[in-house]
C-alpha cells in the first residue's frame, strides 16, 4: 500500500508527512494538473483532493470560493480523468479524496469506488458522513482496496477513537478545532488528548488538518503526536491570489511547499 511505504519511508528518514489539499479543475483542470506536478515535484508527501461541489459544508470560505471556480469546469468524469493523469506522473504518491456524499450518491456508489481504484486512488474521506452512517461507503470501500478515512473530532469519545481507528487502515485525519477549514495564526493544543489517545490505541499515522498555515503549525502538530499535517486553505489561498499569473502561482505553491517542510 502506498501510504505504508510512504509512512515507512518517512519514519525511517525522521521527516513529517506533509499533505496539500486542493480542489480538482480549480481553476481549471489543465492548470490544476500544473499545481498537482508543481506540488509533488516540491517533495509533497502525498495527495487530498477535493471535488467541486457546491455546498461542501466543512469548508472555510478560502476553500468554497475554490470549489465554485472549479464548478464552472469540472465533473465526475473530468475529475477521474485528471486523477489517472496524476497517477501515471506519479506511480507511488498516495493518493486521497475528500469528497460530500451527495457526489458519491448520485454518481453511484459502486461506480465510484470503481472509477477510484480504476484511476489510482488510495483512500477516500467523506466528509459529511460520520463512521456511524458508513456501512455502505465501508464496504464497496474494501471491495475496490480504497481505504475509508474517518474524522477524528476534539470532542470524540476514546470509544469512538477506537472506532475510528480499526476503520481507518491507511492514515487518521485528526481535526485541529471544531467547525471549518481556513488558516489560523495560532494552532491550539485541543488536539493533543485526542492523538496521544489514538497512539496508545493503534499504530496507524495521524495527520492533523484544519487551520495548519505556517511553519511552526508544524513543529506544534509533531510536539503534539502527530505523524504530519494536512493543508488546504493555505495552498488554495496562493492559487486565489495568482490566478492572472500562473508562473507565480507556481512559484509561490514551490516556495510555501519548502518553508512548510522547513527546507528553506
Amino acid at each position: 500500500m502506498r501510504y505504508a511505504q510512504t509512512f515507512q519511508a518517512l519514519k525511517t528518514t525522521h521527516k513529517p508527512a506533509f499533505v496539500p489539499f486542493v480542489t480538482l479543475g480549480d481553476p481549471s483542470y489543465d492548470r490544476s494538473f500544473e499545481i498537482l506536478k508543481t506540488l509533488i515535484d516540491a517533495g509533497v508527501s502525498a495527495l487530498e483532493l477535493g471535488f467541486a461541489f457546491s455546498d461542501p459544508i466543512a469548508d472555510g470560505p478560502v476553500i468554497q470560493e475554490g470549489n465554485l471556480r472549479a464548478l464552472r469546469c469540472a465533473s465526475m468524469e473530468g475529475n477521474f480523468k485528471l486523477l489517472a493523469q496524476v497517477r501515471r506522473l506519479a506511480p507511488d504518491i498516495p493518493i486521497g479524496l475528500l469528497v460530500y456524499a451527495n457526489l458519491i450518491m448520485r454518481f453511484g456508489v459502486d461506480r465510484f469506488y470503481a472509477a477510484c481504484a480504476q484511476s489510482g486512488v488510495d483512500s477516500v474521506l467523506v466528509a459529511d458522513v460520520p463512521l456511524c452512517e458508513s456501512a455502505e461507503f465501508v464496504k464497496v470501500a474494501h471491495q475496490n482496496a480504497v481505504a475509508p478515512v474517518f474524522l477524528a473530532t476534539p470532542n470524540a469519545s476514546p470509544k469512538h477513537l477506537e472506532h475510528i481507528a480499526k476503520n481507518c487502515p491507511a492514515f487518521i485525519y485528526v481535526l485541529a478545532r471544531a467547525g471549518v477549514t481556513g488558516t489560523q495564526e495560532h494552532l491550539a493544543t485541543t488536539p493533543q488528548h485526542i492523538l496521544h489517545t489514538l497512539k496508545k490505541i493503534s499504530p496507524t499515522p495521524c495527520l492533523l488538518g484544519f487551520g495548519i498555515s505556517q511553519p511552526s503549525h508544524v513543529k506544534s502538530a509533531l510536539s503534539m503526536g502527530a505523524d504530519g499535517v494536512i493543508c488546504g486553505s493555505a495552498i488554495v489561498q496562493i492559487i486565489a491570489q495568482n490566478l492572472d499569473h500562473p508562473p507565480s502561482m507556481l512559484a509561490r505553491l514551490s516556495e510555501f511547499v519548502a518553508q512548510m517542510m522547513g527546507e528553506s
